[in-house]
C-alpha cells in the first residue's frame, strides 16, 4: 500500500523534556524517541493509518508501568496503550503528542495452577503460549482469535477477542477471572478475582473491552479447560450463501452448539485453497464447517446430528474428518483467510460486525448487491454461529479513490448490520475505524453514559483519548446526530 506517511506533529524540545523525564525513571534502553525507533509503532494492524509516536515506553513490570503513568499525568501527556500491535481497528495507533505504552516486555506466566484450572499471566504473554505451558496438564486457554500465535492476552482483554471456537467456549470477558489494572491516578486496582463471584459491581465486564481507556493491564487471571478427547470438523457445501446462512440457523435451533461454526463464501474459498490447500470444494457458493469437542461418543452422536441437520438444509456435499491432521487442516483455510487476502489483491479491508443469526442470508445478499455499488471484491469469512461477520474488501490503495471507496463499502455494511438489529463490531473493537459508525448506532443519553464511564476512570482523558467513543459534535459533522435549535449546545460537548 502506498501511503503518505504523516510527520511527527509534536515540537523537539517537547519530545526531549517527556523522555528525559521517562528515562530518569526508567532504564535507558526502555524510551524510544528516535524516529527510526519509533516507526515501528505508527500504526497496529490498520495500516492505512499511521502516525509516528512522540516517544514509546517499555516497562519491564509494574512499578514501571506506574512510573510512565506519573510522567504523562504530571506532564499532561496522552498515552496509547499497546500490547502486540495486531489489532484491526487502530485502537493501538499512536496520539501525535503522546507515548506509546507498550507491555511487550511485561511477559512472564506468573503462575499456573492445574487443579484451580488458572494461569496467572502478564499482559504481555502471547495467547498461544498460555495453552503451551498449560498442554502437559490436558488444559488449553480456549479463546483462539486467527492472530493467536502473535497476539497478547492484553490486547485481547482490551479487545474482548473471541476466535472460532468463541460459539461454544466464549469470549475472552468469559475466559479471564481477575484482571489487576494500573488506573492514571497511579493506583493498582483487581477486578474480577479467582471465586465463583466478587464483591461490588461487575466493574471486570466493563473493563473487558474497554479498548485501554480505562487502565494498564499489568497482570490477568484466565481459565483454562481441559482439552478434549476427540475433536471432528463437517466441511459441508452449499450453491447458495442463503441456504449456507439457513444451515446455521437450523444447527442451533435443533439445540447444537457446535465447538466451532464457521462460514465462507466462494470467494473465500478460491482465494485460500490455492495457499493451504485445505481441500476446500471452490465451485460451492458457501462452505460451513461443524466442529464438535468432547468424548468420542459425544463426538459420535454429534456429528451424526450436524450432518443429518446440514444435509436437510440442502449441503450439496459432506466430508467429516477422519484424523486430527485432516481436522487442523480443514481449520487451516479459515485461519489463514487474512494472509490468504494479500495473495489475490495489493490491499484487504478487514471489516467486523456481528448480527442475529436469522439474518445471515440478508445480510450476505446486501454486502453482495453493494458490490457492484463501489466497484470492489468482497470476501466474506465469518463466526457464523454467533454471527459476526469478517467481510474483507478487496482494493488497491495506489488507485485514485479505492481506499476512499472501501472505507464508505465497510460503513455500508455496518449501518446494514445495525439496521438487522446486530452492532458494529465483535471482536475487533472500534478504535479509530468505526468511531463515525458509532453514531449511527448509538443516541445522545448512550454516549454520554459511555463517556461517564470514561470520566469515573480516567478524569484527564489521557488514555487512548478520541478513539472508541465519537463526541457529540463529531456525530453532528458525519451527519448522524443533531445540536441545533438550543439541542446539546456545544458548550457541553464531552472534553474527551
Amino acid at each position: 500500500m502506498t501511503l503518505a506517511r504523516p510527520q511527527p506533529a509534536f515540537s523537539a524540545a517537547r519530545q526531549q523534556s517527556v523522555a528525559a523525564a521517562l528515562r530518569a525513571l526508567l532504564p535507558p534502553a526502555s524510551i524510544l524517541s528516535d524516529l527510526e525507533d519509533t516507526r515501528p509503532y505508527e500504526c497496529d494492524g490498520l495500516s492505512a493509518y499511521r502516525q509516528p509516536p512522540m516517544v514509546v515506553a517499555l516497562p519491564q513490570s509494574e512499578q514501571e508501568v506506574l512510573a510512565v503513568l506519573k510522567v504523562c499525568r504530571d506532564m499532561q501527556v496522552p498515552i496509547v496503550p499497546r500490547g502486540a500491535g495486531t489489532g484491526l481497528s487502530g485502537g493501538a495507533m499512536p496520539i501525535a503528542d503522546g507515548v506509546v505504552l507498550s507491555t511487550a516486555r511485561l511477559n512472564r506466566i506468573v503462575r499456573l495452577d492445574a487443579y484451580a484450572r488458572t494461569a496467572v499471566v502478564q499482559p504481555g504473554v502471547r495467547n498461544l503460549a498460555i495453552s503451551d505451558a498449560a498442554a502437559p496438564y490436558g488444559l488449553y486457554y480456549a479463546p483462539d482469535p486467527s492472530s493467536q500465535i502473535a497476539c497478547t492476552i492484553g490486547g485481547n482483554v482490551a479487545e474482548n477477542s473471541g476466535g472460532v471456537h468463541c460459539l461454544k467456549y466464549g469470549l475472552t470477558v468469559h475466559n479471564v477471572l481477575r484482571v489487576r489494572m494500573a488506573t492514571i491516578e497511579g493506583d493498582v486496582v483487581e477486578l474480577g478475582g479467582e471465586a465463583l463471584d466478587a464483591p461490588g459491581l461487575d466493574l471486570l465486564a466493563a473493563f473487558i473491552g474497554s479498548e485501554g481507556m480505562l487502565g494498564i493491564v499489568t497482570e490477568v487471571t484466565v481459565k483454562l479447560v481441559p482439552k478434549p478427547a476427540v475433536a471432528r470438523v463437517i466441511m459441508a457445501s452449499f450453491d447458495s450463501v442463503v441456504a449456507g446462512g439457513n444451515a446455521v440457523a437450523r444447527v442451533i435451533a435443533a439445540g447444537i452448539i457446535p465447538a466451532g461454526l464457521e462460514m465462507m463464501d466462494q470467494t473465500s474459498a478460491c482465494m485460500v485453497e490455492p495457499f493451504v490447500q485445505a481441500g476446500y470444494d471452490t465451485g460451492a457458493a458457501a462452505i460451513l464447517l461443524c466442529e464438535a469437542d468432547g468424548t468420542p461418543e459425544e463426538v459420535e452422536e454429534e456429528i451424526a446430528r450436524m450432518k443429518a441437520v446440514l444435509e436437510g438444509a440442502g449441503a450439496g456435499a459432506i466430508q467429516v474428518s477422519s484424523s486430527e491432521q485432516e481436522r487442523m487442516r480443514f481449520w487451516s483455510g479459515r485461519k489463514n483467510a487474512f494472509p490468504a487476502a494479500g495473495r489475490i489483491s495489493p490491499d484487504y479491508y478487514c471489516m467486523d460486525g456481528t448480527i442475529p443469526r436469522k439474518h445471515l442470508a440478508r445480510v450476505l445478499t446486501g454486502i453482495a448487491e453493494v458490490e457492484g455499488k463501489y466497484g470492489l471484491r468482497c470476501a466474506n469469512v465469518f463466526h457464523a454461529g454467533d454471527g459476526n461477520l469478517h467481510p474483507l474488501i478487496l482494493f488497491d490503495a495506489n488507485q485514485p479513490d479505492e481506499l476512499q471507496r472501501a472505507e464508505a463499502f465497510g460503513a455500508e455494511i455496518l449501518a446494514l448490520c445495525v439496521e438487522v438489529g446486530g452492532t458494529i463490531t465483535g471482536e475487533h473493537g472500534v478504535g479509530i475505524e468505526k468511531i463515525d459508525s458509532m453514531c449511527a448506532q448509538f443516541k445522545v443519553a448512550e454516549l454520554e453514559a459511555f463517556f461517564g464511564v470514561k470520566r469515573a476512570f480516567d478524569p484527564p482523558g489521557l488514555l487512548n483519548p478520541n478513539k472508541a467513543i465519537p463526541t457529540l459534535n463529531r456525530c453532528a459533522e458525519f451527519g448522524k446526530m443533531r445540536v441545533t435549535g438550543g439541542v446539546l449546545p456545544h458548550a457541553g460537548l464531552p472534553r474527551f
